[in-house]
């Protein structure tokens, strides 16, 4: 038997994409079968130590290229974007696992299975850019995706309170006007991409609610304080921009006193 860990390890220091997605899948197949164990005595590296394939390369937001939906170059564009967030939140998945250790094992099987569901969006969205005759990696990439988990290495509340429940939260705000915008255009190869894609977002921003309240029960913090306290401390800009989808939100485990603060806090 080998542990989650050891596969955390070898996904964030020593894969390639392809390699990434099968050892994802292998170890999501594994623990499911009960040969997985979450046992952890080795020495757990510094973040700085991650590393990424050497393609795509990475640009400031600023830097990269504004293009319309509505051209082949445009969609290329925006399916590679889209594709490089999910690759950026197969790693994510993967560091809150390696990083933080001594949790319960129902911890790291949740972050394990949104480990195997974004590789599943990453494989979908490759898939569109391949019958385009491009790959991932074929164009420049968003710089700015893993500077939070950066920020957040030291403390998993934080990093609860900023990825799941911040970063990715707005995936549910701005993914269902895209879905209608691609309805519009009649997209439905995108439609069913964007729709998948929301459908388990919302679990996993749900469980970044669960465990972000668990972790502040045990830790005897009062949860929606801290999440206030954290977005505050931590984040460098953007996480407060209006436009919240309440609905989503709400199934993704935010309270209605949550949601008023971020309306107030936004712009």
């Amino acid at each position: 038997m080998t542990t989650i860990f050891h596969y955390a390890q070898k996904c964030l220091h020593d894969s390639t994409v392809e390699q990434l997605l099968s050892l994802t899948h292998e170890a999501q197949f594994y623990a499911k079968e009960g040969v997985l164990t979450f046992d952890s005595h080795d020495v757990v590296r510094p973040i700085e130590q991650v590393k990424f394939p050497e393609h795509p390369i990475l640009l400031a937001p600023r830097e990269m290229p504004r293009r319309k939906l509505t051209t082949p170059a445009g969609l290329n564009a925006f399916f590679h974007a889209i594709a490089h967030v999910e690759f950026i939140a197969i790693y994510l998945a993967w560091d809150i696992i390696y990083r933080f250790r001594g949790l319960p094992d129902e911890f790291y099987r949740d972050w394990l299975r949104v480990a195997d569901e974004e590789a599943q969006h990453f494989s979908l969205l490759r898939t569109r850019l391949n019958t385009a005759n491009i790959d991932y990696g074929s164009l420049p990439a968003h710089s700015g995706l893993w500077d939070l988990a950066q920020d957040t290495s030291h403390d998993v509340l934080v990093r609860l309170a900023l990825v799941p429940r911040c970063m990715e939260a707005h995936g549910l705000d701005v993914t269902p006007p895209l879905i209608e915008k691609f309805k519009q255009l009649g997209d439905d190869d995108a439609v069913a991409i964007l729709t998948r894609i929301l459908t388990d977002e919302i679990g996993h921003v749900g469980l970044g609610s669960k465990w972000f309240k668990a972790l502040c029960h045990a830790q005897h913090l009062e949860s929606e304080k801290h999440y206030q306290t954290s977005l505050l401390t931590y984040y460098k800009g953007g996480a407060l921009k209006s436009g919240f989808n309440q609905e989503l939100r709400l199934a993704a485990g935010f309270s209605q006193s949550e949601l008023a603060w971020l309306e107030i806090h936004s712009h």
